[in-house]
C-alpha cells in the first residue's frame, strides 16, 4: 500500500467566507421574511473556495435552509444562479438539494437550497465513504445520459471543448508559450512533457458524450449523511462528455489516501489512454494554477490546487511506470 498523502488544510476548513451579520441589514431582513421567522443561528460552510456567504440557517421556529449569496456584480451571483436552474431540473434518480426559492434585494443575489444534514468526507478516504460517493455519481450519471430538454436550456457546454480551451497546459508549456511551472520542478513533468502534452492532446478525442456530467466532483463537493448516502453539491459546471472523467477526478483524492484507484475506475470502462490522457491534463492544470499568484478565491485553493495536482501526476506516473 502506497503512503497517504493529505493536503495542508483539511477540506472542511479551507472556506473563507463573511458571516450572517456581515451580510447588509436588508438581505437579511428579506432573507428572514422569506423563511417566515428570524434567523437564530447561522453556521457558515467550511469547505469551498469562493468567499461568498454560504450558511445553514436555522430561524426561531426552527426551519432550516442552507443559503448562498453574493453581491449581483460578483461572478459568483451568475454561478449561484446558475446553479439554481440546474439543481431545479436535476432528475429524481440524482441524489443533491434542491433549490427552494431565490430573491435579489439590495445588490445581492440570493439562492436558498434544501438543508442536508451531513459532512465532508474525511481523508484519508474511507472504504465505506468512497462507496457511497461512487454509488451516488454512478446513479446519477445514469439518470443523466439523457439531459432533458430543461437542463439542456441552461446551457452545457461540450467537455472536449472545455478540455481544449482550458487544460492543455502541458502542449503550451511544450510549445515554449508557458514556463514549467515552479510546483512541478522536481517531478516527472520536465523529463516526460512531450508524452504528458499528447496524451493531453488526444484527451478531447475520447472525453465526449451526450450525457451531463457533474464537471467538478470533488470531495469537497460531496456530503455523506447520517445514514451513509453520499450527495453531490455544487451543481454549477455541468458539461455534456464522458462521465468517467468526473470519477477520475473524484478519485485523485482516493489515490492520495492510499486506496487502489485503478480497481474503482476500471468499473467505468473508459477508453484505452483515457485515464493517463485525464490525469495529465488535471495535473498540468492544477500545477499551472497552483504556480500563479495571490487569488481572490479563498487563500487555501492554491494549496488544494497543488495537492490535487501533484496527486494526479503521482498517479499517472505510477500507472505508466514512470520514475524520471
Amino acid at each position: 500500500m502506497r503512503p497517504i498523502s493529505l493536503p495542508d488544510v483539511p477540506y472542511d476548513a479551507t472556506a473563507v467566507r463573511p458571516e450572517w451579520c456581515d451580510l447588509p441589514r436588508g438581505v437579511r431582513k428579506a432573507i428572514a421574511a422569506r423563511l417566515g421567522s428570524p434567523v437564530v443561528a447561522a453556521r457558515s460552510a467550511g469547505g469551498g473556495f469562493t468567499r461568498a456567504f454560504a450558511a445553514l440557517l436555522t430561524t426561531g421556529t426552527g426551519t432550516r435552509a442552507f443559503v448562498k449569496a453574493a453581491r449581483l456584480d460578483d461572478p459568483t451571483a451568475q454561478w449561484y444562479a446558475r446553479e439554481q436552474a440546474i439543481t431545479a431540473a436535476l432528475p429524481g434518480e440524482v441524489i443533491a438539494a434542491r433549490p427552494r426559492w431565490t430573491l435579489a434585494e439590495a445588490g445581492w443575489f440570493v439562492l436558498c437550497m434544501e438543508p442536508v444534514d451531513g459532512r465532508i468526507p474525511s481523508l484519508p478516504w474511507s472504504g465505506a465513504d468512497l462507496e457511497a460517493t461512487l454509488t451516488s455519481w454512478g446513479r446519477a450519471a445514469s439518470a443523466l445520459a439523457h439531459p432533458s430538454p430543461e437542463l439542456l436550456a441552461v446551457g452545457l457546454p461540450a467537455l472536449p471543448d472545455i478540455l481544449r480551451a482550458e487544460m492543455s497546459w502541458w502542449s503550451l508549456i511544450e510549445a515554449g508559450h508557458e514556463p514549467m511551472p515552479v510546483t512541478a520542478r522536481g517531478s516527472v513533468a520536465p523529463e516526460r512533457l512531450g508524452e504528458l502534452a499528447d496524451l493531453e492532446r488526444r484527451l478531447p478525442s475520447t472525453a465526449g458524450g451526450s450525457g451531463m456530467c457533474h464537471g467538478d466532483l470533488r470531495v469537497d463537493n460531496v456530503l455523506v449523511d447520517g445514514s451513509g448516502r453520499a450527495w453531490l453539491c455544487d451543481w454549477t459546471w455541468p458539461c455534456l462528455g464522458a462521465p468517467w472523467f468526473d470519477t477520475v477526478t473524484l478519485l485523485i483524492s482516493a489515490y492520495a489516501s492510499g486506496l487502489d484507484t485503478d480497481a474503482h475506475i476500471r468499473t467505468w470502462n473508459p477508453p484505452p489512454d483515457g485515464v493517463d490522457g485525464a490525469l495529465a491534463a488535471l495535473a498540468g492544470y492544477w500545477l499551472v494554477r497552483a504556480a500563479d499568484g495571490p487569488t481572490s478565491a479563498s487563500p487555501h485553493s492554491r494549496q488544494h490546487q497543488r495537492f490535487s495536482g501533484t496527486q494526479a501526476l503521482a498517479w499517472l506516473a505510477e500507472r505508466r511506470g514512470w520514475t524520471r
